[in-house]
């Protein structure tokens, strides 16, 4: 029997969760990232933003099941208690639900944030709307109707603000940055602050006793998220675990509540965290769980007879679950379409066996990309993407993304939806290819190609870099792509809008070619940092403090804040 994958950083080693069987082993880290084409020959020494975590013919669909470990769905006691015999639904080993007698969701309207919102055909809206670097806050939508974002009379920006870089007594992840009407909210060392969107000017901070592990980019329209953290501030070269679930509430600027779950009487850590409508759910090695964004209340949790897992979710407009079955070379991958409040399976595709991990790119259209067989042979975990019908979990087609010739890359392992370089909207796959020569000899470029997720084929959209430049997909914005242009040297880095039918490009920002500007782009790019962009506005943000007395010498920053005017 093979092992469990070693621990995420900050985060100690885990046993498998009840019952579930041990993981498959952890692919290589692939290689740090490099700058835009034309810089220096190699990143400033020791940039502590080089330094990334751990990187790396279907059978036919169930029917529908019923819900986490109940039969027919939802529970009729509004608080049932445990128990460990067998019970019907998810193949008898799923989760236990506690649902409140009454759920209450409250969507308020106009609250917002500056990312627009998709509805399918259906009429039925997104709950959450991203703000994440790399398509993890942008569930895919149906595109349609026009884009939010409007063009800058001046899209030259000048810097707002920049935060300086706390200092820890390690490495630590400040992973996690958000932006609503109010408020651009980010994370330090053990804390979340709020910040005025132009000046800076700090609006709140809500302290954490511990380290942020994992945040997600998804933010209900009312504002709020969730975060995993350890529990007290670590021992340098430690950990205290990744036990703390909290839900933020980013306008108020206040924790709503923290929860953790036990095995027995070990807290479980996580290594993931998504919102959905008004779910938080968290997965990892001992199973997954979920909880009523507003009040905290447990809507699901690990059983002691559970024989599979969820390994972790995609939030959004929809929740899907990747739940692992069996171990070794026979464990299967259960790609699962949830009801967010009440647990049940409403489709269900089985992957291949042998596909060790999977990432979620998008939730609505289903779409989730894996390294088949290790068959990527760059450590993107990005060889494959399955499009599925999440109504009926049939598989509707299948896309080959060999990673010789596409830049994305998606961790799977532990951040299911951590992925970069691609993006869903449209019905189509917005993905970004590798670099290679372009005009005028040593030039080095690349595109943003569609495919069409109906039928697997090329669109024949593309959207040029242009000559020493390299361009990532960052969100969706309506029917239209917003992308980031990595600069060569001596130029500064761009937001454009590439239009969803002439895939014509508008510029929307461009930074100054200043020093001190392209030494923060270098180090907070796409493949080093977060980007957030809305309304002419550009947030680029550190995932790791360190501590001090390293070797840069260089200023270095958490947040530098950009706009567009002059």
């Amino acid at each position: 029997m093979t092992q469990p994958p070693p621990p995420p950083p900050d985060q100690p080693a885990q046993q498998p969760g009840f019952g579930a069987p041990a993981g498959p082993p952890q692919p290589p880290v692939p290689p740090a990232p490099q700058p835009g084409y034309g810089y220096p020959a190699q990143p400033p020494a020791a940039n502590p933003y080089t330094q990334q975590p751990p990187t790396p013919t279907p059978a036919n669909p169930y029917a529908q099941q019923p819900g986490y470990g109940y039969p027919g769905g939802r529970p009729s006691s509004p608080t049932p208690t445990p128990t460990s015999a067998p019970t019907p639904g998810r193949n008898n080993a799923t989760l236990f639900i506690v649902v409140a007698a009454v759920v209450v969701i409250a969507l308020i309207v106009g609250g917002g944030i500056w990312y627009s919102k998709s509805s399918d055909a259906d009429g039925k809206k997104d709950d959450t709307a991203g703000s994440s670097t790399g398509g993890a806050g942008d569930t895919g939508g149906k595109g349609g109707g026009k884009g939010s974002e409007k063009v800058p009379a001046d899209p030259a920006s000048r810097v707002l603000f920049q935060v300086p870089l706390p200092t820890a007594n390690d490495t630590t992840v400040t992973a996690g940055s958000w932006l609503t009407d109010k408020v651009y909210a980010k994370t330090g060392v053990a804390r979340i602050v709020g910040y005025e969107p132009d000046s800076g000017a700090r609006l709140w901070t809500v302290p954490l006793p511990g380290p942020v592990c994992y945040a997600t980019g998804h933010v209900s329209t009312d504002g709020r998220t969730a975060v995993v953290f350890q529990p007290k501030m670590p021992p340098k070269g430690s950990t205290a675990g990744c036990t703390q679930v909290a839900a933020i509430d980013l306008n108020a600027g206040k924790r709503l509540w923290t929860k953790t779950i036990k095995s027995g009487d070990v807290p479980i850590n996580f290594n993931n965290v998504t919102v959905a409508q008004q779910t938080v759910a968290v997965g990892g090695t001992s199973g997954g769980a979920a909880f009523d964004l507003a009040s905290g209340t447990v809507r699901w949790q690990p059983k002691p007879t559970d024989t599979c897992y969820d390994a972790g979710y995609g939030g959004g407009a929809e929740l899907v679950a990747v739940r692992r079955c069996g171990s070794g070379s026979t464990a299967q991958l259960h790609i699962q379409t949830i009801d967010p409040v009440s647990g049940k399976v409403d489709s269900e595709y089985e992957m291949t066996s042998g596909i060790a991990y999977a990432s979620v790119v998008s939730t609505d259209p289903l779409v989730v990309a894996a390294d088949v067989n290790d068959s990527a042979g760059d450590g993107s975990g990005f060889s494959d993407v399955f499009s599925i019908d999440n109504k009926t979990g049939q598989l509707r087609t299948r896309i080959s993304t060999p990673g010789g010739s596409y830049a994305a890359r998606c961790d799977g392992i532990y951040q299911l939806e951590k992925c970069q370089g691609v993006v869903v909207g449209n019905d189509r796959l917005y993905l970004a290819t590798e670099a290679h020569d372009g005009g005028g000899g040593l030039a080095k470029t690349n595109e943003i190609v569609a495919f069409d997720l109906a039928t697997g084929k090329q669109t024949g959209q593309r959207a040029d870099a242009g000559d020493n430049y390299t361009i990532t997909p960052l969100r969706m914005d309506g029917p239209n792509v917003i992308a980031y242009k990595d600069p060569p040297y001596g130029k500064g880095g761009q937001i454009v809008s590439i239009d969803g039918g002439s895939f014509s490009e508008t510029k929307l920002l461009e930074n100054p070619a200043t020093a001190a500007v392209r030494a923060v782009e270098t180090a907070m790019s796409p493949a080093y940092g977060e980007v957030l962009y809305s309304q002419g506005h550009l947030y680029l943000s550190a995932v790791y403090a360190h501590a001090a007395g390293s070797s840069v010498s260089a200023k270095e920053y958490l947040v530098t804040a950009f706009g567009a005017g002059g």
